[in-house]
């Protein structure tokens, strides 16, 4: 008698709820896969991996309480042999770049089709990597404009992330954490996590330093 093929357990995790009742649908649709629990946030993913211990976690990356990049170095530390894989909107090098410091598995495009998102979850859970044709386009044009230009990454602690250069610009007019984490879509840790990154690549140690310092280097709205 043949074994039968084991299933990839599945966890997924997103704050909108008509994004998991599609996700509900497709993992109904298929015979390699089941999903064994939904979250609305990061702290709720890493509840659910503890609970289920999946094969893969699908998560989005601006989600409460806890954003799929915290949740995602959560996981890697905790629970090792997870497999993370990011499903979101965002078709942004720097986003990718922090999922790969992160420790993410794999990067997914929302407008993928049932075909795609498949093949990324087995990708992944089979142990290997998985981009979206996009992201991977991207990815490889940015390699190849460094190499033909020479281009050299600027010293560590004085090279400011994209993001990091969007929270710097709240500052400087005035936000607040919270009303910056409103504004792009993070948590609340994530703004603060990056507002301490900032001021240590720029040896800077108050608000006040900051707004100077973002005013003497024109990081204003058009420059970002």
């Amino acid at each position: 008698m043949a074994m039968k093929a084991k299933h990839i357990r599945v966890i997924f995790a997103d704050d909108h709820e008509v994004v998991r009742t599609g996700m509900r649908t497709l993992f109904q649709g298929t015979q390699d896969c089941v999903l064994v629990g939904e979250a609305s946030n990061g702290e709720e993913a890493i509840q659910l991996v503890a609970k289920h211990q999946p094969d893969v976690a699908i998560l989005d990356i601006s989600m409460p309480k806890l954003s799929g990049i915290e949740a995602t170095k959560v996981l890697k530390e905790k629970y090792p042999d997870v497999r993370v894989l990011i499903l979101t909107m965002y078709e942004d090098e720097e986003y990718v770049n922090e999922m790969i410091r992160a420790g993410a598995d794999g990067y997914v495009l929302k407008n993928a089709d049932k075909k795609e998102i498949l093949s990324a979850v087995l990708s992944v859970a089979a142990g290997e990597r998985f981009f979206s044709p996009t992201i991977s386009k991207m990815m490889i044009q940015r390699f190849i404009k460094k190499a033909v230009t020479g281009e050299k990454e600027p010293p560590k602690d004085k090279k400011l992330t994209r993001r990091e250069i969007e929270v710097l610009r709240y500052v400087a007019e005035g936000f607040t954490s919270r009303e910056i984490a409103e504004k792009l879509f993070l948590s609340l840790n994530t703004v603060n996590t990056h507002r301490m990154n900032i001021m240590k690549k720029l040896d800077i140690h108050d608000t006040a330093g900051l707004v100077k310092y973002a005013l003497q280097n024109g990081i204003t709205e058009s420059s970002v």
